[in-house]
Protein backbone atom coordinates (compact mmCIF):
# COMPACT_ATOMS: atom_id res chain seq x y z
CA UNK A 1 0.00 0.00 0.00
CA UNK A 2 1.65 3.04 -1.05
CA UNK A 3 2.54 5.04 1.89
CA UNK A 4 2.58 2.78 4.02
CA UNK A 5 -0.82 1.36 6.35
CA UNK A 6 -2.78 4.63 7.37
CA UNK A 7 -4.55 3.95 10.69
CA UNK A 8 -6.16 6.91 11.22
CA UNK A 9 -8.04 6.35 8.13
CA UNK A 10 -8.81 2.71 8.56
CA UNK A 11 -10.41 4.14 12.22
CA UNK A 12 -11.97 6.96 10.68
CA UNK A 13 -13.54 4.21 8.48
CA UNK A 14 -15.04 2.22 11.27
CA UNK A 15 -16.43 5.21 13.41
CA UNK A 16 -13.33 4.71 15.92
CA UNK A 17 -10.54 7.21 16.80
CA UNK A 18 -7.01 6.08 17.57
CA UNK A 19 -7.59 4.05 21.12
CA UNK A 20 -5.14 4.86 24.04
CA UNK A 21 -4.50 1.07 25.30
CA UNK A 22 -4.55 -2.24 23.39
CA UNK A 23 -6.52 -3.64 25.99
CA UNK A 24 -9.46 -6.31 25.89
CA UNK A 25 -12.55 -3.57 26.21
CA UNK A 26 -10.91 -1.47 23.04
CA UNK A 27 -10.67 -5.16 21.27
CA UNK A 28 -13.92 -5.83 21.81
CA UNK A 29 -15.21 -2.51 20.94
CA UNK A 30 -13.04 -2.08 17.26
CA UNK A 31 -13.97 -6.35 16.38
CA UNK A 32 -17.73 -4.69 16.54
CA UNK A 33 -17.26 -1.46 14.85
CA UNK A 34 -15.65 -3.70 11.77
CA UNK A 35 -18.82 -5.61 11.86
CA UNK A 36 -20.78 -2.40 11.73
CA UNK A 37 -18.94 -0.56 8.91
CA UNK A 38 -17.46 -3.29 6.81
CA UNK A 39 -19.87 -5.48 5.21
CA UNK A 40 -19.03 -9.63 4.82
CA UNK A 41 -19.57 -9.73 0.16
CA UNK A 42 -18.16 -11.53 -2.86
CA UNK A 43 -19.28 -8.94 -5.04
CA UNK A 44 -15.71 -8.27 -6.95
CA UNK A 45 -15.82 -12.76 -6.95
CA UNK A 46 -19.31 -12.65 -8.94
CA UNK A 47 -19.43 -9.38 -10.48
CA UNK A 48 -15.45 -8.15 -11.11
CA UNK A 49 -13.31 -11.63 -11.99
CA UNK A 50 -12.36 -11.92 -8.56
CA UNK A 51 -9.94 -10.84 -6.09
CA UNK A 52 -6.27 -10.50 -5.80
CA UNK A 53 -4.49 -12.28 -2.52
CA UNK A 54 -2.98 -9.26 -1.59
CA UNK A 55 -3.46 -7.09 2.15
CA UNK A 56 -2.23 -3.99 0.71
CA UNK A 57 -4.97 -3.75 -1.71
CA UNK A 58 -7.51 -5.52 0.69
CA UNK A 59 -7.04 -2.33 3.04
CA UNK A 60 -7.39 0.44 0.23
CA UNK A 61 -10.99 -1.70 -1.00
CA UNK A 62 -12.18 -1.15 2.78
CA UNK A 63 -10.89 2.73 2.85
CA UNK A 64 -13.09 2.85 -0.16
CA UNK A 65 -16.21 1.67 1.43
CA UNK A 66 -16.22 -2.01 -0.06
CA UNK A 67 -16.17 -5.25 2.33
CA UNK A 68 -14.79 -8.51 1.37
CA UNK A 69 -14.09 -11.69 2.23
CA UNK A 70 -12.52 -13.60 5.17
CA UNK A 71 -8.80 -13.05 3.17
CA UNK A 72 -9.34 -9.28 2.83
CA UNK A 73 -10.92 -8.67 5.87
CA UNK A 74 -9.45 -10.64 8.53
CA UNK A 75 -6.11 -9.85 6.67
CA UNK A 76 -6.35 -5.84 6.90
CA UNK A 77 -7.64 -6.33 9.97
CA UNK A 78 -4.46 -7.91 11.18
CA UNK A 79 -2.89 -4.81 10.11
CA UNK A 80 -5.37 -2.53 12.06
CA UNK A 81 -4.30 -4.44 15.26
CA UNK A 82 -1.11 -4.62 14.71
CA UNK A 83 -0.03 -0.95 14.30
CA UNK A 84 -2.22 -0.69 17.42
CA UNK A 85 0.04 -2.18 19.55
CA UNK A 86 -1.84 -6.01 19.43
CA UNK A 87 0.37 -9.57 19.31
CA UNK A 88 -1.77 -10.56 16.19
CA UNK A 89 -1.16 -14.30 14.67
CA UNK A 90 -3.20 -15.27 11.11
CA UNK A 91 -4.37 -18.77 11.72
CA UNK A 92 -6.03 -21.21 9.31
CA UNK A 93 -9.23 -22.79 9.95
CA UNK A 94 -10.98 -25.60 7.99
CA UNK A 95 -14.57 -24.32 7.73
CA UNK A 96 -17.07 -27.51 8.92
CA UNK A 97 -20.44 -26.01 8.12
CA UNK A 98 -21.02 -28.59 5.71
CA UNK A 99 -19.25 -31.28 7.24
CA UNK A 100 -16.12 -32.77 8.06
CA UNK A 101 -12.65 -30.77 6.17
CA UNK A 102 -9.22 -30.54 6.44
CA UNK A 103 -8.69 -27.93 3.96
CA UNK A 104 -7.58 -24.37 5.42
CA UNK A 105 -9.89 -22.23 3.71
CA UNK A 106 -10.76 -19.65 6.11
CA UNK A 107 -8.17 -17.18 8.07
CA UNK A 108 -9.06 -15.55 11.63
CA UNK A 109 -6.90 -14.24 14.09
CA UNK A 110 -5.02 -15.09 17.43
CA UNK A 111 -5.03 -11.52 19.20
CA UNK A 112 -3.56 -10.87 22.08
CA UNK A 113 -4.45 -7.72 24.19
CA UNK A 114 -1.50 -5.62 26.43
CA UNK A 115 -2.94 -5.54 29.74
CA UNK A 116 -1.15 -3.47 32.31
CA UNK A 117 -0.76 -5.28 35.54
CA UNK A 118 1.85 -3.43 37.65
CA UNK A 119 4.85 -3.28 36.18
CA UNK A 120 3.91 -6.71 33.60
CA UNK A 121 2.12 -6.35 30.45
CA UNK A 122 -0.45 -9.55 30.40
CA UNK A 123 -3.27 -10.32 28.16
CA UNK A 124 -5.56 -13.37 27.52
CA UNK A 125 -5.21 -14.41 23.82
CA UNK A 126 -8.63 -14.05 21.81
CA UNK A 127 -10.27 -15.60 19.01
CA UNK A 128 -11.16 -12.22 16.42
CA UNK A 129 -12.53 -12.77 13.29
CA UNK A 130 -14.48 -9.88 11.00
CA UNK A 131 -14.84 -12.29 8.01
CA UNK A 132 -17.06 -15.20 8.57
CA UNK A 133 -20.64 -13.78 8.53
CA UNK A 134 -22.90 -14.46 11.35
CA UNK A 135 -20.94 -15.51 14.24
CA UNK A 136 -19.76 -14.23 17.26
CA UNK A 137 -19.43 -10.85 17.26
CA UNK A 138 -16.91 -9.84 20.30
CA UNK A 139 -13.70 -11.88 20.94
CA UNK A 140 -13.37 -15.18 22.73
CA UNK A 141 -10.84 -16.27 24.80
CA UNK A 142 -8.87 -18.87 23.51
CA UNK A 143 -7.58 -20.65 26.91
CA UNK A 144 -10.80 -20.53 28.66
CA UNK A 145 -13.16 -24.06 28.85
CA UNK A 146 -16.45 -24.26 28.76
CA UNK A 147 -19.41 -22.01 27.02
CA UNK A 148 -18.48 -18.17 26.83
CA UNK A 149 -21.08 -15.61 25.49
CA UNK A 150 -20.20 -14.44 21.93
CA UNK A 151 -22.48 -12.01 21.84
CA UNK A 152 -25.31 -13.85 19.45
CA UNK A 153 -24.90 -16.73 21.22
CA UNK A 154 -22.68 -18.69 23.57
CA UNK A 155 -19.50 -20.47 22.13
CA UNK A 156 -17.10 -22.92 22.67
CA UNK A 157 -13.73 -24.21 22.24
CA UNK A 158 -13.52 -27.94 21.68
CA UNK A 159 -9.93 -29.58 22.02
CA UNK A 160 -9.07 -32.76 19.65
CA UNK A 161 -6.00 -34.15 17.99
CA UNK A 162 -6.79 -32.84 14.41
CA UNK A 163 -7.27 -29.20 16.43
CA UNK A 164 -9.69 -26.98 18.27
CA UNK A 165 -13.22 -26.77 17.02
CA UNK A 166 -14.93 -23.32 17.12
CA UNK A 167 -18.85 -24.12 18.15
CA UNK A 168 -21.56 -22.55 18.37
CA UNK A 169 -24.37 -23.99 21.46
CA UNK A 170 -27.81 -23.95 19.46
CA UNK A 171 -30.01 -25.04 21.84
CA UNK A 172 -27.90 -26.77 24.46
CA UNK A 173 -25.92 -28.16 21.46
CA UNK A 174 -22.62 -27.31 20.01
CA UNK A 175 -22.53 -27.18 16.54
CA UNK A 176 -19.00 -27.01 14.54
CA UNK A 177 -18.44 -23.98 12.94
CA UNK A 178 -14.51 -24.49 11.52
CA UNK A 179 -11.36 -26.19 13.23
CA UNK A 180 -7.99 -24.66 13.54
CA UNK A 181 -4.72 -24.81 15.47
CA UNK A 182 -3.00 -22.53 16.92
CA UNK A 183 -0.11 -21.98 14.39
CA UNK A 184 1.07 -18.53 13.11
CA UNK A 185 0.75 -18.23 9.32
CA UNK A 186 1.82 -15.93 6.88
CA UNK A 187 -0.72 -14.36 4.84
CA UNK A 188 0.69 -15.94 1.42
CA UNK A 189 -0.15 -19.30 2.62
CA UNK A 190 -3.70 -18.95 2.18
CA UNK A 191 -3.15 -17.73 -1.87
CA UNK A 192 -3.53 -21.14 -2.94
CA UNK A 193 -6.79 -21.47 -0.83
CA UNK A 194 -8.14 -17.66 -1.99
CA UNK A 195 -7.33 -18.95 -5.92
CA UNK A 196 -9.36 -22.19 -5.70
CA UNK A 197 -12.21 -20.84 -4.00
CA UNK A 198 -12.60 -18.16 -6.60
CA UNK A 199 -12.45 -20.40 -9.69
CA UNK A 200 -14.49 -23.46 -8.45
CA UNK A 201 -18.08 -23.25 -9.96
CA UNK A 202 -19.28 -25.52 -7.57
CA UNK A 203 -18.39 -23.03 -4.25
CA UNK A 204 -21.13 -20.07 -3.54
CA UNK A 205 -18.65 -17.95 -3.46
CA UNK A 206 -18.67 -17.43 -7.23
CA UNK A 207 -22.08 -18.26 -8.15
CA UNK A 208 -24.33 -16.16 -5.31
CA UNK A 209 -23.49 -12.89 -4.88
CA UNK A 210 -24.13 -11.61 -1.40
CA UNK A 211 -23.46 -8.51 1.39
CA UNK A 212 -24.09 -8.96 5.55
CA UNK A 213 -23.14 -6.71 8.31
CA UNK A 214 -24.51 -5.93 11.78
CA UNK A 215 -26.49 -2.88 11.87
CA UNK A 216 -25.09 -1.38 15.14
CA UNK A 217 -27.79 -2.17 17.59
CA UNK A 218 -26.34 -5.45 19.28
CA UNK A 219 -27.04 -8.04 17.27
CA UNK A 220 -29.23 -6.50 14.33
CA UNK A 221 -28.30 -7.66 11.04
CA UNK A 222 -29.12 -7.01 7.56
CA UNK A 223 -28.34 -9.59 4.50
CA UNK A 224 -28.81 -9.06 1.29
CA UNK A 225 -28.76 -12.76 -1.11
CA UNK A 226 -29.26 -13.03 -4.66
CA UNK A 227 -32.53 -13.00 -4.61
CA UNK A 228 -34.04 -12.06 -0.95
CA UNK A 229 -33.17 -9.07 1.54
CA UNK A 230 -33.13 -10.53 5.15
CA UNK A 231 -32.73 -8.31 8.36
CA UNK A 232 -32.38 -9.49 12.60
CA UNK A 233 -33.69 -7.41 14.39
CA UNK A 234 -34.23 -7.99 18.40
CA UNK A 235 -33.72 -11.19 17.35
CA UNK A 236 -36.79 -11.45 15.46
CA UNK A 237 -36.22 -12.54 11.63
CA UNK A 238 -38.10 -11.19 8.44
CA UNK A 239 -37.08 -11.62 4.85
CA UNK A 240 -38.41 -10.10 1.70
CA UNK A 241 -37.91 -11.19 -2.19
CA UNK A 242 -35.75 -8.84 -4.10
CA UNK A 243 -36.34 -9.04 -7.83
CA UNK A 244 -33.00 -8.25 -10.05
CA UNK A 245 -34.00 -4.71 -10.74
CA UNK A 246 -34.61 -4.11 -7.33
CA UNK A 247 -31.13 -5.51 -6.29
CA UNK A 248 -28.81 -2.28 -7.07
CA UNK A 249 -31.11 -0.13 -4.88
CA UNK A 250 -31.33 -2.18 -1.59
CA UNK A 251 -27.22 -3.15 -2.28
CA UNK A 252 -26.99 0.87 -1.83
CA UNK A 253 -28.99 1.61 0.83
CA UNK A 254 -27.88 -0.71 2.84
CA UNK A 255 -24.27 -1.41 2.28
CA UNK A 256 -23.85 2.44 0.83
CA UNK A 257 -21.72 0.42 -2.62
CA UNK A 258 -22.67 -0.07 -6.51
CA UNK A 259 -22.51 -3.81 -7.87
CA UNK A 260 -18.85 -3.23 -9.18
CA UNK A 261 -19.62 -5.51 -12.14
CA UNK A 262 -22.27 -6.67 -14.59
CA UNK A 263 -24.47 -10.17 -13.64
CA UNK A 264 -23.12 -12.81 -14.89
CA UNK A 265 -24.95 -14.94 -17.63
CA UNK A 266 -25.96 -17.53 -14.80
CA UNK A 267 -26.43 -16.54 -11.11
Amino acid sequence: MAGGFDVDAYLERIGRERPAAADAATLGDLQYAHLVAVPFENLDIVFAGGVPHDRDEAVGKILRGRGGWCFELNGACSMLLDELGYDVKLIGAAVLLDGPSKVLDHLALEVTPRESDGDAEVGAPMLVDVGFGDTFVRPLELNRSGPQDGGTNDFEFIPSPQGTTLAEVVDGIPEARYRFKRVAHRFDDFAPAASSMQRDPAKHWRSKPFATRLLGNGTDRVTLTHDTLKFRRAGTQTEQPVARHEWDDALGEWFGVERPGPWPDAT
